[in-house]
């Protein structure tokens, strides 16, 4: 039986943390920032937690 590789898109967009909980960087900071507050572009920087309806899915894409 072949092995089942990882979704390279998967691997370059996500990371798992020491927790296991898996993060991904904030979308909306890459173009038309000028109508954007500072408070905001500043808030899109960190990264974030994946919606725990989406860890499964994402977990076997990362881990295969």
């Amino acid at each position: 039986m072949p092995k089942k590789k990882n979704h390279s898109a998967a691997k370059k967009r996500f990371s798992i943390t020491a927790n296991g909980h898996i993060k991904h960087k904030q979308a909306f900071k890459s173009h038309i920032l000028n109508k954007k507050d500072r408070k905001r572009k500043r808030g899109l920087r960190k990264s974030a937690l994946i919606f725990k309806g989406f860890e499964k899915k994402v977990r076997s894409m990362i881990e295969a």
